[in-house]
């Protein structure tokens, strides 16, 4: 629940209304939700009146409203690294052919801000507009390796160690090994540790004084691609990522802070 008073609950129902992927009943929401009932139907009656959740009268249910989606694409255009990644995002992924992948950090989780699949695409968990565990993603990690010590303190005091196949990190000693040695070689790697037979190569986005905008991965399914066969694009992922930064940082992100790690570690 929300520490946040008014606004912050309002929010934790609407991302309870987004849990559920499909338009939901007032019962559904309420057999989930912290709040009275009294209390989460006046929420969920503001937000609909707002325009943030719209009502189908007929099925009685509730799903994410149109007002709510013409902000998120705002944010999109304007705070993402999306729109300009973008064109990188296609050369990658015209010249290699494998699934590419732009993240951000939120809320110390991925962020999937955009996606190109590949020329024969595979199921995967990821999806533009998904949020994911950091902790055993090869972007996660990528970015997790160039937070601060107190953002990073934050960040995996918020992950959930949950083990999804053998390979999955499962302890904050194990994590914070594997984000020294990611330091030192300056990309990431998700072997099959979200998914089995999925596995990455990942790279920081970074600005010049290496404070941390993103990552970028390219991915691939074992039955086709080796983790070689990865690392062998790494150039081509550091150039992306280092053009992205760098129109990044000449148009929205301008340096305004201090760099998130000291120089020599990455």
């Amino acid at each position: 629940m929300s520490g946040d008073g008014t606004v912050g609950k309002a929010l934790d129902v609407l991302d309870q209304v987004a849990s559920f992927d499909r338009p939901v009943r007032f019962t559904q929401l309420l057999e989930n939700s912290v709040y009275p009932k009294a209390t989460l139907y006046r929420f969920v009656q503001t937000l609909t009146s707002q325009g943030m959740l719209s009502y189908d009268a007929e099925r009685q249910t509730y799903a994410l409203g149109m007002r709510l989606v013409r902000l998120a694409h705002t944010a999109w255009s304007h705070s993402s690294l999306a729109p300009i990644a973008r064109q990188h995002l296609d050369a990658l992924s015209a010249n290699l052919g494998e699934t590419v992948h732009l993240a951000q950090m939120d809320a110390s989780q991925v962020l999937y801000v955009d996606k190109r699949n590949a020329a024969q695409p595979v199921e995967m968990f990821s999806q533009a507009g998904r949020v994911g565990p950091a902790y055993c993603t090869g972007v996660g990690k990528a970015m997790m390796a160039y937070l601060s010590e107190l953002e990073l303190a934050r960040a995996i005091a918020q992950q959930s160690f949950h083990r999804f196949t053998d390979t999955t990190l499962t302890t904050e000693s194990a994590l914070r090994a594997e984000l020294e040695a990611i330091r030192q070689r300056g990309c990431a790697f998700d072997r099959e540790e979200h998914e089995p037979g999925i596995i990455c190569i990942a790279m920081p986005i970074l600005t010049t004084s290496q404070r941390l905008l993103g990552a970028l991965s390219v991915t691939g399914p074992t039955m086709r691609r080796t983790l070689d066969d990865l690392e062998a694009w790494a150039p081509q992922l550091q150039a992306a990522a280092k053009d992205i930064a760098r129109e990044a940082q000449a148009w929205r992100f301008p340096e305004t802070q201090q760099p998130m790690i000291q120089s020599g570690t990455g």
